[in-house]
């Protein structure tokens, strides 16, 4: 009999292997989580649903902000780091603001990261690579990123806590929040 996948993920199987795995099953969904971030063809959104499923809405919210906000300190890392080098690359040109342009930008993007991290329907990953190749400052875009994904975090898991799983609505899920 071929595996079926979408089986695989269905939270009792899902609870059953998280169970098997003790304490290694919240580790490794949020690793799951992390790369969902860093690597953006992993739709995060469903997994939140599904987490909510698996443990309770509260366990699930804290190990989905764990690995989201580990994955965008990395991404927004990858953005700093190579981002400006990749733009200097292609145009041979770096950017240069002064600071009073700097402090104003920083003050509407901040306010802008954290308003798309109340909403996920938002790229997370798009948004922490473009605020690291922007240049933003790492304390403040973890604040913003922080407590704006908390929000739209718990209500996926609390989703998830109330809604009977079915394979086609989290594969509709994952078109959505792609």
């Amino acid at each position: 009999m071929p595996f079926d996948y979408l089986q695989a993920f269905h939270p009792d199987a899902l609870s059953a292997t998280l169970a098997q795995a003790g304490i290694w099953g919240p580790l490794l969904y949020i690793l799951m989580i992390t790369l969902s971030v860093v690597v953006s063809s992993i739709p995060g959104a469903p997994l939140a649903i599904v987490a909510g499923t698996v443990w309770s809405p509260w366990s699930a919210g804290l190990y989905t902000v764990i690995g989201g906000f580990s994955g965008a300190l990395i991404a927004y890392g990858i953005g700093r780091t190579i981002g400006q080098s990749a733009i200097k690359a292609l145009t041979g040109k770096t950017i240069v603001t002064n600071q009073f342009e700097t402090e104003a930008r920083e003050k509407t993007v901040i306010w802008l990261v954290f308003i798309t991290r109340l909403l996920p329907v938002v790229s997370f990953d798009l948004v922490s690579y473009g605020a690291g190749i922007a240049g933003l400052s790492m304390p403040l875009y973890a604040g913003a990123t922080l407590f704006g994904m908390i929000p739209s975090t718990l209500l996926l898991t609390f989703a998830g806590d109330r809604i009977q799983f079915d394979p086609l609505v989290i594969g509709e899920l994952s078109i959505i929040f792609a």
